[in-house]
């Protein structure tokens, strides 16, 4: 059995709603970072017995929150130890726009796993880019190295895209399947 943790900081809402779809998805823990961009007590110990860590952030103005940052900045002492070493990694984000940079944010997830020694999952689900596609098609929006999810401003978590939810849980299960495909001491079987 594989322990997989989506850490990730939803400012209003969206994102954790995508949290959980990739959660159920992988039978993943969800690993919520705070307002102050701080883990519940428990959370460092729960990355460091994972197999798989998915993380996910809103994109606001072309990157990750501040708290996701903030988060990041402070796995420095597990970097200095490559605590996370080998590690499986991958990562999400929803903005408000179709596109709205969230490629940068996606790089940034991808950088930050890369420093911590770790092994990139991609999406691995081909987009919906015919005349036939509808949003609520999976991966409608277009993702290669990770889950792009798009909500509008005014629309609520409840009200986000079947399409979108419907990724995320493949997503998720994709992870689990390459996590799945390891051996106990994390290289490929």
């Amino acid at each position: 059995m594989t322990n997989i943790v989506v850490v990730f900081h939803s400012g209003y809402g969206h994102t954790q709603r995508i949290a959980q779809a990739v959660a159920d998805g992988a039978g993943a823990h969800l690993l919520a970072i705070d307002a102050d961009g701080k883990l519940p007590a428990g959370g460092w110990e729960m990355l460091a017995a994972a197999d798989a860590i998915i993380m996910g952030s809103p994109t606001y103005m072309g990157s990750v929150s501040w708290q996701f940052k903030k988060f990041a900045d402070a796995s420095s002492k597990v970097w200095y130890v490559q605590g996370w070493r080998n590690k499986l990694f991958a990562g999400f984000t929803n903005s408000a726009a179709m596109n709205g940079d969230k490629d940068a944010t996606l790089t940034y997830l991808w950088h930050f796993a890369s420093q911590h020694g770790g092994l990139w999952v991609s999406l691995g689900l081909m987009p919906s880019n015919d005349r036939a596609a509808k949003r609520d098609s999976i991966n409608y929006v277009g993702g290669y190295n990770g889950l792009l999810t798009t909500s509008p401003t005014d629309a609520s978590p409840a009200e986000m895209a079947k399409g979108d939810l419907e990724t995320a849980y493949a997503f998720g299960e994709r992870v689990a399947e390459v996590a799945r495909s390891r051996s106990p001491h994390g290289e490929p079987r």
